[in-house]
Formats: structure tokens, C-alpha cells, sequence
């Protein structure tokens, strides 16, 4: 097994043992992580224990409408459709129709096709005309596309949801980028600006996680709306 991310072998059993014994990771899952090496961006999708942590963030919420930025192989939002279940609804955004394709295939194979919008073009675009058309609020939002427009997702999921709302923004820390001093990355500036954000907003209530694994050194915001 290649792997994208410096992962400590230590940090690789970790996750192996706890997958192992905790997450169900059925067919239609493995096929859609691995179907992920024909995408744009092969092995990013979240890592099986991160993708049940989505799932189970949605099932406490109480989530049935789900969106999210990123779809590239659909990895997780199987996980979110799944949780929402039979009633409800994930819309996911994707830049790219090659990716949209896989997604797609693995939404079907998965059997959840049918509770899942995925919306292809520029994700600020796609939520612009979410919000102008007065879509129904959502009940909980997964942030997971370039790094550099994390302030632009923000502003639009806060406009696409309602008060007890809850936002994941995935990619935060990036090998311990986001404390470097002058990185130059885009990504870590999105990333440092939209923590700012939250940071400043007392309408939210939100903590940061470090992880460690199979997806190297990295970790994720989880914000509520008050």
C-alpha cells in the first residue's frame, strides 16, 4: 500500500486496529475509496474511521439535510447519506464532471443515489444559487474542497443553514502548517482565515481535533451555530 501522506507506521496500525474493530467499511465503501486513484486528487477522501465520525456527527445532529463542499469520489457522502437516511438529502458540490462520473457510480452502487443532489461547477457558484433559490436550511455542512476559499464556504453555509447547525471544515492542520510562520500557502491562509472567522463569531461555538493516522498529521474544525 502506497501512501499520499507521512503516516508513521505506529500511526497506521493505530488506525487499522480501531477501523478493524469499529467501523463497518462494507463493499460499496471500499470501492468508492479506492475507485478515489481516478479522480483529480486520488487518496484524499477521508479515511474509513474519519468517514464514520461524519456519520455519526450526523446521526447526534440529528441531521437530515446534509451539504457538502467536495464530492471527488463520493466516499463521503456515502457515509452522509447513509446517516441521513431513506428521508433525507445531501447536496454535494463538485468542481469537476470527471469526478461527478466516479461519484455518481459509486453513489449508485452504494444505493443512496437517489438521496444525494451533486451539483457540478464552481462550489461558491453552486451555493450562490442555493441560497438565491431559498433552499430548505441544512442541518449540518462538511467543508471539504480548496483550501483557499474555506472563508467563502463559511459565509455561504452560514447563509444555508438555521441555529443549532453544525460545520466541519476538514484539512486544518496540515502537518502543523497552520502555526509556520510565512508559509506562503494559500491553503494555510484559508485556513487561518477561516478559523479567524469563527474564532470572532459569537453566533458560533466550535473546537479544533489534531489527528493522526493513515491520513497523516492533520485534523478538523467542528463549529455549532448558537
Amino acid at each position: 500500500m502506497s501512501h499520499r501522506y507521512e503516516s508513521a507506521a505506529a500511526w497506521r496500525e493505530v488506525d487499522a486496529y480501531f477501523t478493524e474493530a469499529l467501523v463497518s467499511e462494507d463493499a460499496a465503501l471500499a470501492a468508492a475509496r479506492e475507485s478515489s486513484a481516478r479522480t483529480t486528487m486520488p487518496d484524499a477522501e477521508v479515511a474509513a474511521n474519519q468517514g464514520a465520525l461524519l456519520g455519526l456527527l450526523t446521526k447526534i445532529a440529528g441531521a437530515r439535510r446534509v451539504l457538502e463542499f467536495g464530492t471527488l469520489a463520493g466516499y463521503s457522502t456515502i457515509w452522509f447519506a447513509r446517516a441521513v437516511g431513506p428521508a433525507g438529502k445531501v447536496v454535494t458540490l463538485e468542481l469537476e464532471e470527471s469526478n461527478a462520473a466516479v461519484a455518481r457510480a459509486n453513489l449508485a452502487h452504494a444505493e443512496v443515489l437517489d438521496r444525494v443532489d451533486l451539483i457540478v461547477g464552481q462550489a461558491a457558484t453552486s451555493a450562490q444559487g442555493l441560497i438565491d433559490a431559498g433552499t430548505e436550511p441544512f442541518d449540518l455542512v462538511f467543508i471539504d474542497a480548496d483550501k483557499p476559499s474555506n472563508p467563502l464556504y463559511l459565509d455561504a453555509a452560514l447563509r444555508l443553514t438555521r441555529p443549532g447547525a453544525v460545520i466541519v471544515i476538514d484539512n486544518v492542520v496540515r502537518d502543523g502548517a497552520v502555526v509556520a510562520p510565512d508559509t506562503g500557502d494559500p491553503r494555510v491562509e484559508g485556513v487561518r482565515a477561516v478559523t479567524a472567522t469563527i474564532g470572532a463569531d459569537a453566533d458560533l461555538e466550535a473546537t479544533a481535533l489534531q489527528t493522526v493516522g493513515v491520513k497523516g498529521w492533520d485534523g478538523l474544525i467542528v463549529a455549532r451555530r448558537v
